[in-house]
């Protein structure tokens, strides 16, 4: 998955600004994984499915989970 890809999903969907985007992208990078947000389940469950689903119309094999704080 592109750099440049995980940064736009994370400004579009996680409505993150470019350099928290950046932050968290290089998080992911480096460490396989990043903390996008905190949100109550439903919310959660519908950021999820529009990276799977964004990701996967784009050919990016992006995974994104929801874990209980």
């Amino acid at each position: 998955t592109s750099m440049d890809f995980v940064v736009e999903i994370l400004k579009n969907i996680f409505h993150k600004t470019q350099k928290e985007a950046q932050s968290i992208m290089l998080e992911v990078h480096k460490k396989d994984k990043g903390l996008c947000g905190v949100y109550i389940h439903e919310i959660a469950q519908t950021k999820v499915m529009q990276v799977i689903k964004k990701a996967k119309d784009n050919g990016f094999p992006l995974k994104a989970v929801m874990e209980e704080e």
